[in-house]
């Protein structure tokens, strides 16, 4: 499959029922770069048959990823400030061609846990206030079907909330109320009114693409940096853009979400559905984390904790004594003593995957917006306020959220604790492994570390 040594020949026929019997010869064929979180590059031969699902595949297979549905491939126009999700069915040659020929436009791979996680946890993306049925404000909702009704044509259902607007002949901003229905995107010129006669249609989907917005605050003026925009697709300038801006996070991943789903409809949910290009094991737990009970070993047999405040200590206890155990075994085997050190290696995190080193609050918070603003996503880093401490950083309702790690000493040992000494841990792996499974001071579990995406050797 590969050409050289830095170009990967994608000139192999998608596995899709509805592709013609065609011979590769007949392909037009075409040498991208595609671009990774580092800035480093590889470049693809694709034909016009080739799909963004077809070179995630490709890539996952070549960094011997464990999971496709999260790799994705984003257009990014940098002329524009601008970056999208390309859909898994869309052409790579269609979105390349439709670039022009001195444009600095790049295809970028990254990992996006959020690209269908809709499907699986709707209400996270569709708070109640911004959903209603179109003609119907009594209406109850049935959350159970809620993105059915999205992808169906038997229903009406509309977004509607505050948004902040910019012409392209403006300078200024202005707060407006808008109405997303399956037809188009609605803007009322009195109010909150909903009537006909009072709407003006913005933008349809036909021949449009939705975009994020990045720096809108300092490249637009926006009033915060959650924007996002409507973008035709031979459009190359400002001009021809709806340039929009959303309060917060949650609000622009739900209108955004919404357009992808009435625009696509069902092809979203049957590129969810299919299946991977070969099965592999899957990385989460086979067993639910309900399912889970807690023990005591601490005595001749073993128990069950039936007492939820007891489950705390008794963990820790545990813990503390394995610990003890450990640095007895490694004293008497000639090593160093356990005095002002830790009892396991100090710097057993670095090889960690969500161990993301020097990072800055900003940085942090980028990385783990990029791949999906989902409950549980995280890393690790070190805190640059303050020496020798390190800082977890969690998203949690379409937020992130940063926890101090601090040094603790005991008994002439230092361990990490991330609330004031109540639960402590030997090393920082310890730590991560622990809140994986118990909440603790966390608003959630840690579900999914930030993952470094590669483009293979």
């Amino acid at each position: 499959m590969l050409c050289g040594t830095d170009v990967c020949s994608m000139n192999f026929r998608a596995r899709r029922a509805t592709l013609p019997a065609i011979t590769p010869l007949c392909l037009h064929k075409r040498v991208i770069k595609i671009y990774n979180e580092d800035n480093s590059s590889r470049a693809v031969e694709v034909t016009s048959d080739i799909a963004a699902r077809d070179v995630c595949q490709l890539f996952a297979w070549k960094s011997h990823c464990m999971d496709e549905h999260c790799l994705t491939l984003y257009e990014h126009l940098p002329h524009l400030g601008i970056e999208r999700t390309i859909e898994d069915h869309e052409s790579i040659m269609e979105v390349t061609s439709s670039w022009g020929m001195d444009a600095d436009n790049r295809l970028h791979f990254r990992t996006n846990f959020a690209k269908y996680e809709f499907f699986r946890k709707p209400l996270d993306f569709f708070p109640d206030h911004m959903v209603s049925i179109s003609g119907e404000s009594n209406r109850v909702l049935d959350h159970s079907q809620l993105v059915q009704m999205f992808i169906s044509s038997s229903t009406c259902p509309e977004i509607h909330g505050h948004l902040h607007s910019k012409d392209a002949s403006r300078k200024s901003w202005k707060k407006l109320y808008f109405i997303l229905r399956r037809s188009g995107l609605y803007v009322s010129n009195k109010g909150t009114s909903k009537e006909p006669w009072h709407l003006q249609l913005m933008a349809d989907f036909s021949d449009c693409n939705f975009f994020t917005v990045l720096s809108a605050k300092k490249l637009h003026g926006a009033p915060n940096d959650f924007g996002f925009c409507l973008k035709p697709t031979k459009c190359s300038s400002l001009r021809d853009m709806k340039l929009l801006c959303a309060d917060d996070e949650q609000s622009r991943t739900c209108w955004i979400t919404a357009m992808r789903l009435f625009k696509y409809g069902m092809q979203l949910y049957h590129n969810f559905m299919l299946p991977p290009n070969k099965q592999k094991p899957s990385p989460m737990r086979s067993i639910s984390e309900n399912s889970l009970v807690a023990m005591d070993f601490s005595g001749q047999g073993s128990r069950v904790i039936e007492n939820p405040c007891e489950v705390l200590s008794v963990a820790v206890e545990e813990g503390l004594a394995w610990r003890r155990k450990s640095c007895h075994r490694l004293s008497a085997h000639g090593s160093p003593s356990a005095s002002h050190t830790f009892l396991s290696s100090p710097a057993v995190h670095l090889a960690q995957p969500w161990f993301y080193g020097k990072l800055s609050r900003d940085h942090a918070q980028r990385l783990i917006t990029q791949q999906g603003p989902v409950d549980g996503l995280f890393l690790v880093r070190e805190s640059q306020s303050k020496p020798k401490t390190f800082v977890l950083s969690l998203c949690h309702t379409h937020k992130v959220k940063h926890f101090q790690i601090l040094p603790v000493e005991d008994e002439g040992v230092f361990l990490f604790s991330l609330d004031d000494a109540q639960t402590r841990f030997a090393d920082l792996t310890q730590l991560v492994d622990f809140y994986q499974l118990n909440r603790g001071v966390l608003p959630c579990t840690l579900k999914q570390h930030c993952t470094r995406t590669t483009l293979g050797p």
